[in-house]
């Protein structure tokens, strides 16, 4: 199949392990009251092996030839079940080449069951754009679909996710996720980028701060992207305070959590709100803004990062978007 015209990513090579850093605990400890994040409706806490998507990675994992396992399946505990990049292949196989027309079917279908409708009509536009659709995509399969540890990821330009069925205890969406999307690279506002709308929400908080405020919150210069370690409750993180904001001003970080959170499905957001309320909630969260990296210079701070205990979302939007989250508990 040839490869379809795509966004390029020149800063994307090379890959990152999270072998060190990435510790979950025994037990996904979901038990606890909701956080006002979760609005009025009833609590999901988590994926399990029935939960739609991890069924449609069962039926996918059975659906197998020989030869497909041997190239896309591996152990549970497999070192690049442990590998996180904004660009990177998880196999060599792409999607469209090496699956059949049902199985093909069946990882949208997973896909599909991973993220809000929303999500997947943004992340169907973003896979297009950058790198000519799912189908120049790559899957493996950890473990045994079903059993009491599995996984199931897809990788490629711009996305990591995952279906786990909440055997990875204590992460959420299984583990450290990436998103990112090409379009509008280097442009003020990032035209056609399906991602920006949260730049501009988030810096609804920094327009919200007053003066020392502001100077709390906006740092110089960004950490690596890919460093999302959680520092559990000592860590020290950077920017303000979000406990020390006012009522208004939480109010806006809390929408910011609800927008970024929105692309994926209900289980993972409940399982990762749970965790922030197990690291302390909103008030042990930190927001910073940084001034590298504004692209034409108009104030609007494309690269930001929300950070706590257990939550660690860092949003690089210059010059296109990549976003690392890694929400799980510290052992």
């Amino acid at each position: 199949m040839s490869e379809k015209p795509r966004n390029a990513c020149p800063e994307c090579d090379g890959g990152f392990t999270r072998r060190d850093f990435v510790k979950t605990v025994t037990g996904a400890a979901l038990a606890g009251g909701l956080l006002p994040l979760a609005g009025g409706r009833k609590v999901i806490a988590a994926s399990s092996s029935k939960s739609t998507a991890e069924t449609a990675v069962k039926r996918f994992y059975d659906s197998l030839s020989d030869e497909q396992r041997k190239a896309v399946c591996f152990g549970f505990n497999d070192p690049l079940r442990t590998k996180i990049n904004a660009n990177w292949a998880i196999t060599k196989p792409t999607i469209g080449d090496f699956f059949n027309k049902e199985q093909q079917a069946n990882i949208d279908e997973i896909f599909r069951g991973l993220v809000s409708p929303d999500g997947y009509e943004r992340f169907q536009k973003q896979m297009e754009d950058d790198h000519g659709g799912i189908e120049q995509y790559h899957v493996a399969v950890f473990g045994t679909p079903g059993s009491d540890q599995f996984e199931w990821e897809l990788t490629g330009r711009h996305v990591t996710i995952r279906a786990d069925g909440n055997t990875v205890a204590g992460a959420a969406f299984g583990g450290p996720i990436v998103y990112g999307h090409g379009a509008g690279d280097g442009q003020k506002g990032l035209p056609g980028n399906v991602f920006y709308y949260q730049t501009q929400k988030a810096n609804e908080v920094f327009n919200a701060l007053d003066g020392t405020q502001r100077k709390s919150a906006l740092q110089p210069k960004a950490p690596p992207e890919a460093a999302v370690p959680v520092q559990g409750k000592d860590g020290k993180f950077p920017g303000i305070s979000v406990g020390a904001l006012s009522s208004d001003q939480k109010e806006l970080v809390e929408k910011v959590i609800k927008v970024i959170l929105a692309p994926y499905r209900e289980e993972d957001v409940d399982e990762a709100l749970l965790i922030l309320k197990d690291g302390g909630g909103l008030d042990a969260l930190h927001m910073a803004f940084y001034e590298s990296g504004d692209i034409g210079g108009d104030h609007v701070w494309d690269i930001w990062r929300l950070e706590g205990p257990t939550f660690v979302w860092h949003f690089r939007g210059a010059p296109h978007v990549h976003t690392y989250v890694n929400i799980t508990k510290k052992s």
